[in-house]
């Protein structure tokens, strides 16, 4: 055993079929909020690491690929984003990558666990860069649903929906329903832009990512599925953008460095290059979202792996 290894490990599991182990070379914090558990490790080759329930969350290796995914697609297909909402995020990534584009003059970030942000701002500052303290930003502790509800035909620009998985005994199930989607389609302006991370991108657990497609082209004219290589969840993970008017697939690369140039945004992932390729899904991926099904509040998707 090496010697920095403190012989602790955090196990997790991805369906009936493996194990992950992640090596803890150093405890940096660990407690418990109101709705999970939460461990902050250094883990060697990741380095720190958020853990929530006993699954990796994000690590420095790569935390960019995640949340540049998460944000950057959508806010770089909207024309001209200044208003835009964050659900979940609770590191406070998702809301710096928005940040990144000056054309955001309102940037709400809504996450319900108060006491795990409170913690993030404090000891994951390599995460959120002051995002929290932008000027542009506010930060709010309640049910995303419920809020965004409430927010209907408010002409949001972009929702970013970064939400826990739809575990059976969490409250993310109502996040990745129908309902829920027709609930941020009605908030969104009339060009709004909606992501989500939607789950495992693999060929081993494609049915939630599938399911969150076939759901949101009940709702939006253009859905396209991409992903992005997250090697923290050792596989591809996946994202969907819904938009109410702006086809993903018809930006060019030319148009994409044009945006980024304008709005002084600098990708280590997605990038104008790039772009294509993450929405370039392999054969696995869409015969899974042609076997997929509609997910409502009354037949929800129950996240096994």
């Amino acid at each position: 055993m090496s010697s920095d290894a403190t012989g602790m490990f955090i196990t997790e599991t991805h369906t009936d079929a493996a194990l992950w182990q992640f090596r803890v070379s150093k405890m940096l914090l660990e407690g418990k909020t109101q709705y999970q558990t939460y461990q902050i490790c250094e883990v060697p080759r990741f380095g720190k690491s958020l853990f929530l329930d006993y699954n990796i969350q994000t690590s420095l290796l790569d935390e960019y690929i995640f949340h540049e995914c998460m944000s950057q697609p959508a806010m770089t297909v909207h024309p001209n984003p200044q208003r835009v909402v964050v659900c979940g995020g609770g590191e406070g990534a998702t809301l710096r990558e928005a940040l990144k584009h000056n054309t955001v003059k309102q940037a709400t970030m809504v996450d319900i666990d108060e006491e795990l942000v409170d913690m993030v701002k404090v000891h994951m500052p390599e995460w959120h860069q002051g995002a929290f303290e932008d000027p542009r930003t506010t930060l709010l502790h309640t049910d995303a649903r419920a809020w965004l509800d409430a927010e209907k035909g408010n002409n949001w620009d972009v929702i970013l929906s970064d939400l826990p998985n739809p575990h059976e005994e969490g409250p993310g199930q109502m996040l990745f329903t129908k309902e829920y989607f027709e609930i941020c389609r009605d908030a969104l302006s009339d060009d709004g832009v909606l992501a989500m991370q939607a789950g495992s991108a693999s060929e081993n657990y494609p049915e939630c990512f599938a399911c969150c497609v076939k759901s949101l082209q009940e709702s939006f004219p253009y859905v396209a599925g991409y992903y992005g290589m997250v090697n923290t969840f050792f596989q591809p993970w996946a994202f969907v953008l819904a938009s109410k008017k702006h086809d993903p697939l018809a930006l060019t690369q030319e148009e994409i460095s044009q945006r980024f140039a304008a709005r002084g945004v600098k990708n280590r992932y997605y990038t104008p290059r790039f772009h294509h390729a993450c929405f370039t899904l392999p054969e696995y991926l869409l015969e899974a979202i042609g076997k997929a099904r509609v997910l409502t509040d009354n037949d929800p998707f129950v996240w096994s792996a």
